[in-house]
């Protein structure tokens, strides 16, 4: 019988992977905890008992805020199998938005990963009166501790109580709420998703067919789990029988991928960025010989295609695998099969770059109310390098509206945005499209391209329109660049505000002698600016005439969710970055326009 409701994957698992030792694992005091599908449901089904025997009801909401660690997911099936809502919350997101949204999902119970978190949140749902009890999931002193739920369920769990949760759980209908996941809010208060169990278990479904991996392979979780994209693949990862392993963070993560060796892994573009950013300043550090071959090798992964290229290249390729690409194919553990790739648009040439090295990347395209999977590149001959591949499911549709527009409908489509009717409406119209807001081709007449956020293209004072995305993207192959704003509005020329690769540019100023007291005034060298300068010439040649950069400013923060300028998924939250850096964009265009 396949899942339909989230909560099915518990028996499934035991029914089809029972013999597994290490469903899910996360590290405790330097060793791996291992947890077969039997001890998961049990887990679950404890926590379980123990919610209704504290008399909280099915509809009720109940709010996490932690790390990726396997408690998570107890949490979550026990939550999932009692009809209660389960809000899962970015720990680094700021005390207003927390508040915001704790208050607005109507949560009735809070719990949160450690001491840390437990300080910063308690002040917070001391203040919303809706919020009964704060647990920790961690030994925190003077706090309620989550296996105390666990405890009072697995002590209270006689015949009644165990005929009280089977009726609920027979009660509850795949197409009922199951989860209310807040947008990351880059602009404006953040919008509450409400997703079915449907919506996730119709991408479970359709996991065989694009998703090659069993019971024989690993997988390391290192995306936050609230982040839809890294939960919907957990999922995947159980309907699949795919031991998922828990990163103890980013710190630790190249010493968990060399201790895992993972067959797969999800992550976002701008991990692969540093991925290869790292890769590179090492082959910099390299001289004579090494340093020629591994360059050489990176020029040759450039020029990679998925499809005819002749065999010289491929004993040229060949070559390289085993001389400098299997060097990096260790740096991630040495098994990897294939990464995927979602949350913002890849770098084609990354792609080709990590394909060449043998360590594919396979990218994809949703949105958290999509739940979040629409397209996928699948193995070959269904994939397409520089697009987001085809969708998943037959039962699917995409259109492309005249104004480029994407537009979707599908049974993984969102329920609606919580207590916001009107918005809803605005977004999902009266033939069911619901409007992306990117921008995007279908090539081949399957495979979608995202060209860019329809919100985010702006028009020069000329009349013609700029795609910031399409430029950023380019722009970002460059080593020196960290990230990069385009701007522009209503002005003759596009500009950028770019914060520097400070790694790179610090050796690169040692290199040249470059004597500089910290970042500040590092970024107002002559010398510096020329360097830019450089840069920009040489990728604007791959613009056309309008899209080239005119103008840029050199800023001496680097940009991270923590201080503002990014969402928790990494993305650039504009309208924040607009308002800080609005003198210096303002500055950059009089210089401009002077010179």
């Amino acid at each position: 019988m396949k899942p339909t409701r989230i909560f099915d994957l518990l028996d499934h698992g035991i029914a089809n992977y029972g013999n597994k030792d290490d469903m899910l694992s996360g590290k405790e005091n330097g060793k791996w905890i291992k947890y077969s599908a039997t001890q998961y449901k049990e887990h679950a089904t404890n926590f379980a008992y123990g919610l209704l025997k504290m008399k909280i009801k099915k509809g009720d909401k109940i709010a996490t805020i932690s790390n990726n660690r396997p408690e998570w997911n107890f949490i979550d099936m026990g939550v999932s199998m009692t009809g209660l809502i389960h809000t899962p919350v970015y720990p680094t997101i700021t005390e207003e938005e927390f508040e915001y949204i704790l208050d607005h999902c109507e949560a009735s119970m809070v719990i949160v990963s450690d001491n840390f978190l437990y300080k910063k949140i308690k002040p917070i749902a001391d203040k919303i009166k809706r919020i009964k009890s704060i647990y920790t999931i961690d030994e925190v002193e003077g706090a309620k501790n989550w296996k105390e739920i666990s405890e009072l369920g697995k002590k209270s769990a006689d015949d009644k109580l165990k005929k009280k949760l089977e009726a609920i759980k027979g009660s509850i209908k795949e197409d009922d709420l199951a989860t209310i996941i807040y947008t990351s809010g880059t602009t404006n208060n953040p919008k509450g998703v409400m997703l079915s169990h449907r919506n996730f278990m119709y991408q479970c479904e359709n996991a065989h067919k694009i998703i090659e991996l069993g019971p024989e392979h690993k997988a390391l979780s290192f995306l936050p789990l609230c982040h839809v994209l890294e939960r919907v693949v957990n999922y995947i990862y159980s309907y699949l029988g795919v031991s998922t392993y828990y990163a103890e963070g980013f710190q630790k993560l190249g010493e968990n991928m060399q201790d895992i060796k993972p067959d797969a892994f999800a992550t976002v573009p701008r991990i692969i960025e540093r991925v290869y950013d790292k890769i590179m300043n090492k082959g910099k550090q390299l001289d004579g010989v090494k340093k020629k071959l591994f360059f050489w090798a990176n020029d040759l992964a450039v020029d990679y295609e998925l499809y005819g290229k002749n065999v010289i290249y491929k004993t040229k390729l060949a070559i390289a695998s085993n001389l400098i690409f299997n060097q990096w194919r260790k740096a991630l553990g040495g098994n990897v099969k294939f990464v995927i790739s979602g949350g913002a648009a890849l770098q084609p040439r990354l792609a080709k770059i990590f394909w060449a090295a043998g360590m594919p990347i396979r990218e994809g395209y949703g949105l958290t109310e999509t739940a979040p999977v629409i397209t996928f590149n699948r193995a070959k001959p269904n994939i397409k390098i520089g697009t987001v591949g085809i969708k998943i499911g037959e039962e699917q549709e995409i259109k492309i509206a005249e104004d480029g527009e994407i537009l979707f409908k599908g049974p993984n489509l969102m329920m609606g945005y919580f207590k916001n009717k009107k918005l809803t409406d605005e977004v999902i119209d009266e033939d069911g499209w619901f409007h992306t807001g990117d921008v995007g081709v279908l090539e081949e007449g399957r495979f979608l391209k995202i060209t860019d956020r329809k919100k985010e293209i702006f028009k020069l004072s000329t009349g013609k329109y700029i795609a910031p995305q399409v430029i950023e993207n380019i722009f970002k192959e460059s080593l020196f660049i960290e990230q990069m704003m385009v701007v522009g509005q209503n002005e003759k020329f596009p500009g950028a505000v770019i914060t520097p690769n400070f790694e790179i540019l610090h050796n690169w100023a040692s290199e040249n002698k470059i004597i500089f007291r910290d970042n500040k005034d590092l970024v107002k060298k002559p010398e510096v600016i020329k360097r830019y300068q450089k840069e920009i010439l040489t990728l604007n040649k791959k613009l056309g005439q309008v899209e080239r950069l005119a103008a840029f400013s050199l800023v001496c923060q680097e940009w991270t969710p923590a201080t503002g300028e990014l969402s928790p998924t990494l993305k650039k939250k504009r309208r924040f970055l607009s308002e800080k850096y609005k003198t210096q964009i303002e500055e950059m265009f009089i210089k401009k326009g002077k010179s």
